[in-house]
């Protein structure tokens, strides 16, 4: 969520002119891009964030078709698109669409980094795991920008088999990107990878307990800033293997946090709303 949502801003932060945003994007020093980031990172109205997220959308697309091959500006689409997708869309078969589109950025960017891995994405487990062994540290934007796209639509599409499918290479994907950069996003492949492991449950070939283990490893890297990733454990986990108990204490400790933490305040608003939900559900639900 934090790497989404600051990819959100940095469409916002563009030249009226739309011109150069791949520079803005790659130019952490901008004080006008710092102070925007900061700005929708930390703003704890999440309509405010929801009923603008639109117009970045469209103004996204606009930049894309100025500028097709740009990378930085593909990563931008596809995390912009899946974030509002699993944020704010309600209807399965319209953030089902926004998620496809996401993946379709993100697969763009991987093509334009490694060919090799972008061909084999589209073929057999087998081939794409041999194209993995290649990737080196340069490849982990791309990687994980795409892998998190395609998370994104396979959890929006988990009533979907042939969503279900394709979870052993995004696996292995995101499993990658922890081999390459451990901690990368301060945990963010570890919360993707956490959520896949957990759509399932073992009598299906789902790998819960791998999932607990990188949700918590999610919430290490974090320094525990991140309250989103204790309530994915909360909601993939506790609640796949029946824990009350655990379920019961991860959202209260979510709702009694402060949402307050520099980059996070947008996702642990959003966080907090969840756990009441969920907590509120929880002795109807166990």
């Amino acid at each position: 969520m934090r790497c989404r949502f600051l990819l959100l801003i940095l469409v916002l932060a563009s030249p009226v002119s739309w011109v150069g945003c791949s520079t803005l994007i790659g130019s952490a020093t901008s004080g006008l891009a710092d102070n925007l980031t900061s700005a929708v990172l930390n703003q704890d109205d999440v309509l405010l964030v929801r009923d603008g997220a639109p117009a970045f959308l469209i103004g996204v697309d606009g930049l894309i078709e100025g500028d097709p091959k740009n990378e930085a500006l593909l990563l931008a689409g596809a995390r912009l698109y899946s974030a509002y997708a699993s944020a704010f869309v309600e209807d399965p078969a319209r953030a089902g669409r926004l998620g496809h589109k996401a993946m379709g950025f993100g697969y763009r960017a991987l093509c334009l980094q490694s060919s090799t891995l972008c061909e084999a994405s589209q073929e057999r487990f087998d081939d794409f795991e041999v194209a993995l062994a290649t990737a080196t540290r340069k490849d982990v934007p791309a990687m994980y920008g795409y892998g998190s796209a395609w998370a994104g639509w396979v959890q929006i599409s988990s009533n979907d088999w042939n969503a279900i499918a394709q979870l052993p290479k995004l696996e292995a994907l995101m499993e990658k990107v922890v081999e390459l950069e451990p901690g990368y996003e301060e945990g963010g492949a570890d919360l993707y990878l956490g959520v896949l492991y957990t759509l399932r449950p073992a009598s299906l070939g789902g790998r819960p307990e791998l999932g607990r283990k990188h949700f918590e490893s999610a919430i290490r890297l974090s320094d525990g800033k991140n309250l989103m990733a204790k309530v994915f454990l909360a909601d993939q986990y506790a609640r796949l293997v029946f824990n009350q108990p655990l379920h019961d204490r991860l959202l209260e400790e979510v709702i009694d946090a402060d949402p307050v933490a520099r980059g996070y305040t947008l996702s642990n608003t959003i966080a907090q709303e969840r756990a009441r939900e969920l907590l509120a559900k929880s002795n109807e639900y166990f």
